[in-house]
């Protein structure tokens, strides 16, 4: 579960992409952003 934190943590600061992250926990990625009303881009949801 770090490595997501570590992943949304980057994806927010503009460091990564959504698509950088690895395939086995993007599902947790994007549950985790959205839970923080981002989208995958680490931006606000409008």
């Amino acid at each position: 579960m770090a490595f997501v934190t570590v992943c949304v943590t980057l994806i927010i600061n503009g460091r990564r992409t959504f698509d950088q992250v690895p395939t086995s926990i993007q599902p947790a990625v994007q549950a985790e952003l959205a839970s923080m009303g981002l989208g995958i881009d680490g931006k606000p949801v409008v």
